[in-house]
């Protein structure tokens, strides 16, 4: 008996990940003029934090507004970077970098690292769910704990671009789906420096994110998954 409902309940969700995540996105909904949208995104580090940052800057910042960047634990210097893209776009730099973003424009907020770097791959197992818990948390619960902001996702919009930390920030948005809890729209950008193979975040992420798009018309596949709109950053 107990047998059998276990392998009910795994029916169930096989069902529901496979309803989910073949159902096609929906188009956005277009935003009236003067309508402002919650962005965030993740700043893998590195290379990746400058690809993020540049996608970032070319925005309206008077349209998405609150922005909040992600940063792995520890990038102290991702953090700054963000800090100097926001003093640098707007004379009124009002928010406290890690708070609850009551107030000011933007926050950052940081996540442990799905994987540190030169972490032994049999280690990783605890450390990315570590990540991933920490990652339901800010995607999952919190929002639901805000009174002021009940039933509406953390962000409208998430921008993923490098590093493993990428995957658990995409897990926790599919964990809202699953629960049919408010999800923010994800765009993965895969790295510029990507021009004959996708990294390994973009290998798997391109099967759960809204829209994945690359740098160069080499990563095309010919399943329709990926689109290429020349170089962004």
């Amino acid at each position: 008996m107990f047998i059998q409902a276990v392998t009910i309940l795994i029916l169930l969700l096989v069902t529901r990940i496979y309803a989910v995540l073949s159902k096609p996105s929906p188009k956005p909904r277009r935003r009236n003029d003067g309508e402002t949208c919650v962005l965030a995104v993740f700043l893998g580090s590195g290379g990746h934090t400058s690809e993020g940052l540049m996608l970032t800057s070319s925005l309206d910042f008077s349209r998405y507004s609150q922005r909040i960047y992600i940063v792995s634990e520890g990038d102290t210097l991702s953090w700054n970077k963000a800090i100097s893209l926001e003093r640098s776009k707007t004379t009124r730099s009002s928010a406290i970098p890690g708070s609850d973003g009551s107030q000011g424009d933007y926050k950052i907020v940081s996540v442990p690292r799905a994987r540190r770097v030169h972490q032994a791959m049999w280690t990783v197992l605890p450390t990315f769910l570590h990540s991933v818990s920490a990652c339901i948390h800010l995607v999952t619960i919190a929002p639901l704990l805000r009174r002021d902001s009940f039933g509406t996702p953390f962000a409208d919009l998430l921008i993923l671009n490098g590093p493993g930390t990428c995957v658990t920030l995409c897990a926790a948005v599919v964990v809202n789906k699953l629960l049919g809890l408010p999800h923010p729209k994800m765009i993965y950008v895969e790295s510029y420096a990507r021009v004959q193979s996708l990294s390994l975040s973009g290998k798997i992420l391109r099967y759960f994110v809204d829209r994945f798009l690359v740098q160069w018309p080499t990563l095309l596949s010919g399943s329709g998954r990926e689109e290429c709109h020349g170089c962004l950053v």
